[in-house]
């Protein structure tokens, strides 16, 4: 296969911009250094259909947020991949907070999203028995998705018009090669490695997104690049089923570090709690659950859920966020550029690709396509 373009990593944004891609084009080669697709950070997330509320106006999160909406619900459909439109609360557990949900309101409008429903007291209770809040926003488009079959989803659709994706190579360097496009130095398992050209890249890797663009001679401290890692850790929350039919949100944190320590359902009706965010300095991947947080995420959580006890709450699973902020740092955007301007035609970084990444894929991908051209 003559390679034209190459995606480095098979997140759900990189398989969804190989899916669009391919639509057009041939010779796409996905590169992973996983055994398989969506093993990182696409694969440890709270498997949320984001609205778009919260995001700066005219960022290109609330506006690929809110786009990548209403494509996924559109693509979940006509693939018959497994979702539901469960609508979230976003509740106020206290008259301070009641404030903060205006603001929030108000940023929703103006990002375009489905209108918020201010909720009382008592309409909240009639939702969610279970859930105690002063006051509420209601996000009827807010919803849940089997990520694996959205990624698989993808994957087929571009395997399908021609793409190839191969696992277990990891990308060590990209160097421009002129006329060539770029040569790309990966490594295998077994030791062995290789070099090959690709005309146009995109960097979709993740967690090491930043190095890869550093390996091609840019100043990732001078441009904004440079990626913090932050932990965040999932407990399960034993209950009966039906016991919120929603999801169930606090205010957010200063800067939207995170969104606090929420309750979400997936597709079996199981409640999870989190994520937290924990800055790690060194960049080190840990993914094992903390127990000895139990107390804290029950803290949080009994305030909206008073009836839950800390023994209903069992260690899940871990993520790790690929932000491009430190502690204290204010909010940032999505970084997607196509790196002409930089010497570097062709290429396209992405860059902290973080929530509401898996939401906004669908969007991403068709603004990758229009940047990178023909």
């Amino acid at each position: 296969m003559q390679i034209t373009t190459t995606i480095i990593g098979a997140g759900v944004v990189g398989l969804a911009i190989a899916a669009e891609l391919s639509t057009t084009r041939r010779g796409i080669l996905i590169l992973d250094r996983n055994p398989s697709f969506g093993q990182e950070t696409s694969s440890r997330n709270s498997e949320v259909i984001h609205a778009g509320i919260y995001y700066a106006r005219d960022s290109l999160k609330a506006r690929l947020c809110v786009e990548g909406n209403r494509m996924l619900y559109r693509i979940c459909e006509a693939g018959r991949i497994p979702h539901r439109r469960c609508g979230k609360l976003i509740v106020a557990t206290e008259k301070a907070e009641e404030g903060i949900l205006a603001s929030i309101r108000e940023r929703a409008r103006e990002n375009g999203t489905d209108p918020l429903e201010l909720l009382s007291a008592r309409q909240i209770r009639q939702l969610e028995p279970n859930v105690k809040a002063s006051a509420a926003l209601f996000s009827p488009a807010t919803g849940i998705i089997s990520a694996h079959r959205l990624m698989r989803r993808y994957l087929s659709q571009a395997t399908r018009n021609g793409a190839q994706l191969v696992t277990r190579t990891t990308v060590e360097r990209v160097e421009p090669a002129g006329a060539e496009g770029y040569r790309i130095h990966v490594a295998y398992p077994d030791g062995l490695s290789d070099v090959f050209t690709s005309r146009q890249v995109v960097n979709c890797a993740g967690l090491d997104s930043d190095c890869i663009a550093e390996s091609m001679g840019i100043d990732v401290d001078a441009c904004g690049y440079r990626l913090h890692y932050w932990k965040g850790e999932y407990f399960s929350l034993e209950v009966p089923a039906g016991f919120i039919k929603r999801l169930i949100y606090p205010v957010p944190q200063e800067n939207h570090v995170g969104l606090g320590v929420h309750a979400t359902i997936d597709l079996s009706d199981r409640v999870k709690l989190g994520p937290n965010a924990t800055y790690l300095p060194d960049r080190n991947i840990d993914y094992a659950v903390d127990a000895t947080a139990r107390q804290s995420f029950f803290e949080a959580t009994v305030r909206y859920l008073p009836g839950i006890a800390a023994v209903q709450l069992h260690p899940e699973m871990t993520g790790i966020r690929p932000k491009l902020q430190k502690p204290g740092d204010p909010a940032r955007d999505f970084i997607i550029a196509e790196e002409s301007s930089k010497g570097l035609p062709g290429l396209v970084n992405l860059i902290g690709i973080e929530s509401p990444g898996l939401t906004a894929s669908p969007a991403i991908a068709k603004y990758v396509g229009a940047l990178i051209g023909g």
